[in-house]
Order: structure tokens, then C-alpha cells, then sequence
């Protein structure tokens, strides 16, 4: 449902939820919220886990783009990676990932926190890139 502003007022992720995991008191950094590199870590397991059923097999990530942090992530959170693969090239895959999350027990509605493009090249046992199977 949109606004008159064109705003979701109640939005809700895009792609393929893909990885789901639990933000622990050990990922935070020193304000207690959990660390922007933990975030990324886990938005990069998500887009290579949906990379390679894309190129069956092996790939490595080669960039990633435009990472937004939209809102901290609080301990105890919820952490779900949803994935979506905007372009397939020759040999390379542009993914986008959202991160949302859900505290259970606290405002209990998903939040959108971080969001980022990645893109994988495919490569084959001796790290040459190729082709993805069409």
C-alpha cells in the first residue's frame, strides 16, 4: 500500500530469502550495535549462496556496490538475507540483498537495515573465470 508520497507504508523484501542467522553479543562493535563488516559478511555468504545455483558451481566475488546502512542492528536480532539477481552475464551475476530484521518481543514488525549490490564472476577449479551455463 503507498502513501501520497509514493512511500511503502508497509514494505516488505524483495528477492528470494536466502540466509537467515542470529546477530550474537560477539558481532557488535564498541557502541553495542552489531558491526557494518559482520553485516556484509553475511549479505556476501547470501548473494554466493545464490550465485553458485546461478553458475553451478564455483565463483568468487568480484565487487560490491552502493552497501547501504539504513538503521543499526540490534543483539538478538533476527537476521534475514534476501536475494535477488538483477543481471547474468557471460560469466558474471549482479546480486542485490536486502537485510532485514525482526525483534521478537520488542516492536515485533520486520525492519529493512542494510542493502548492497554484489557481483560474482564464475570460475572454474583453477580460478579462471567461465562461462555460466545457459
Amino acid at each position: 500500500m503507498n502513501d501520497q508520497d509514493g512511500m511503502d507504508k508497509d514494505p516488505s523484501p524483495t528477492g528470494e530469502l536466502t540466509l537467515q542467522t542470529l546477530a550474537m553479543p560477539k558481532d557488535t562493535n564498541a557502541n553495542g550495535d552489531i558491526f557494518g563488516g559482520w553485516l556484509v559478511s553475511q549479505m556476501d555468504l547470501a548473494a554466493g549462496i545464490t550465485m553458485k545455483r546461478v553458475a553451478k558451481g564455483r565463483s568468487a566475488t568480484v565487487a560490491i556496490k552502493n552497501v547501504n546502512f539504513l538503521y543499526p542492528v540490534n543483539v538478538g536480532s533476527t537476521v534475514s538475507c534476501y536475494a535477488e539477481v538483477e543481471e547474468i552475464g557471460r560469466s558474471s551475476a549482479h546480486i542485490n540483498i536486502e537485510v532485514w530484521i525482526f525483534n521478537a518481543g520488542k516492536d515485533e514488525h520486520l525492519r529493512k537495515v542494510a542493502e548492497g549490490l554484489f557481483i560474482y564472476v564464475a570460475i572454474d577449479d583453477n580460478g579462471r573465470t567461465r562461462p555460466i551455463p545457459r
